[in-house]
């Protein structure tokens, strides 16, 4: 799996281009854009449960998660 930068567009999460263009639509473009915000965030800008669920399962499985959280590999 590729290392990612906070810089990086969403696209490098490999996130369902559905979710991408709500999320471009609110004017998340970058990894760092989305990554800074809550759960109750993206509710706001009106994404279901189940589309959370799978924005958190890619930024984990690149080591982050949302509310600025970042997991160091052991």
């Amino acid at each position: 799996m590729p290392n990612i930068s906070l810089e990086d567009s969403l696209k490098q999460l490999a996130i369902d281009s559905k979710i991408i263009q709500k999320l471009n639509n609110n004017h998340i473009i970058k990894i760092k854009d989305l990554w800074q915000l809550k759960r109750k965030n993206l509710k706001e800008l009106g994404l279901t449960d189940t589309e959370i669920k799978h924005i958190t399962i890619k930024l984990q499985l690149h080591s982050i998660d949302l509310n600025k959280k970042i997991y160091t590999k052991s």
